[in-house]
């Protein structure tokens, strides 16, 4: 091949990602939407769908009929039949989904687990689940690859889960492990930080460039950081770790652990104790803060929510977002009572970088983790799609 042939071989493929990322992270769109997204001629455009809908990436359906102005336009749809199997292992649980091309979760279930689960525990039950799936999906469904959402330090080079402290991991090839037992690609990353990759492509920080996520979980707090629209990683993979920060307390009654970092102080473990629940999912936790009356249970809330302003208000002078996101329990915390919470992340932060900050709840809901998860087994289909 000539380098021009290879010139212009390469810009035909980048055309055709940036074609399936419109339709994947915008949603469908008509042809002429594409050309004036892409800045391509019509007939590109035409030439390219095309090309997609053979290699079965995405659809084209019927234009809108009530929209009678002009020569309608057929939409171009992501191909549900495309999708990413998508793993976060928690203390308690393993959750595994199945997400489509376009970030919509087809299936996910969630496993409990009395300890812990291993890397081994992991791997059994993805190999299971996947294996079932394939059986009932039908020969249509395509899987391009595995996504791992991990609570812990994931090196961004390999993979490697170099430290998952509260599952126990140290130094843990799960992504080799994974790979290996079902014969897929698999891409291993931080949850919280792919969880805030979630949010800005189809949640609450869709309209930010600068994105601070905080991720409250059974295995604590972690974080991701999003400036200019990038996703910081740090120069290991390892930035985004809000847990381990230490948050300003004003009071010695709200501490409860001498020397503790953010995850000691706000716990989701402390809010079931106090509450004398054992271990249920978010939307069991959010109904019972939401409606408790017990003074010991609105004790604990106010005291973690008094600690966790503190800590954002930090994150709000250092990094100047233009939102703050809150997933899991920490969004619980927030929805005690919203318009204090904000208002009291904004009165301690200096006036000028909290002016233009606002506060809110992760959009994505209990999928946010699934969904970012995804999003990292899907990167290189974006990237290339006839590599697949």
């Amino acid at each position: 091949m000539t380098d021009r042939a290879s010139g212009v071989e390469g810009v035909r493929r980048a055309n055709l990602g940036e074609v399936l990322r419109l339709v994947h992270h915008d949603g469908p769109r008509s042809r002429a939407v594409i050309t004036a997204d892409t800045g391509l001629n019509r007939s590109t455009v035409a030439d390219l769908v095309a090309e997609l809908v053979s290699h079965g990436l995405v659809v084209e359906q019927e234009p809108d009929s009530t929209r009678r102005v002009g020569r309608p336009s057929p939409i171009v749809a992501p191909s549900e039949q495309v999708v990413a199997i998508a793993v976060n292992p928690e203390v308690d649980a393993i959750e595994i989904g199945v997400i489509a091309l376009g970030g919509s979760v087809r299936e996910r279930v969630r496993v409990e687990c009395v300890e812990p689960p291993s890397v081994e525990d992991v791997t059994a039950g993805v190999e299971g689940f996947v294996r079932r799936w394939r059986e009932s999906s039908g020969p249509a469904a395509r899987i391009v690859g595995i996504g791992l959402a991990v609570p812990g330090l994931v090196r961004a080079e390999d993979g490697i889960v170099r430290l998952a402290p509260h599952l126990e991991w140290r130094d843990a090839p799960i992504g080799d492990a994974l790979a290996t037992a079902l014969g897929l690609p698999v891409f291993v990353g931080n949850d919280a930080s792919l969880g805030a990759s979630a949010e800005r492509l189809f949640g609450a920080a869709r309209a930010h460039e600068d994105v601070v996520y905080l991720n409250g979980g059974s295995s604590g707090i972690g974080g991701g950081l999003i400036l200019d629209g990038r996703l910081i990683g740090g120069a290991g993979g390892y930035a985004g770790e809000w847990g381990q920060t230490r948050p300003g307390i004003l009071s010695d009654d709200d501490r409860r652990t001498d020397g503790g970092v953010l995850e000691d102080e706000v716990n989701r473990s402390r809010l079931l104790q106090a509450a004398q629940l054992g271990p249920v999912d978010d939307t069991a936790l959010a109904a019972v803060l939401s409606a408790t009356s017990d003074p010991q249970v609105i004790s604990e809330i106010d005291r973690q929510r008094r600690v966790l302003t503190a800590a954002l208000a930090n994150a709000v002078n250092v990094l100047n977002p233009s939102i703050v996101v809150l997933g899991g329990f920490l969004a619980m915390l927030r929805a005690r009572d919203a318009l204090s919470f904000d208002a009291e992340v904004r009165a301690r932060s200096l006036q000028a970088p909290a002016e233009q900050m606002e506060v809110t709840a992760a959009g994505l809901g209990a999928d946010r983790l699934l969904i970012g998860a995804a999003e990292a087994a899907f990167a290189p289909l974006l990237a290339d799609p006839l590599r697949f």
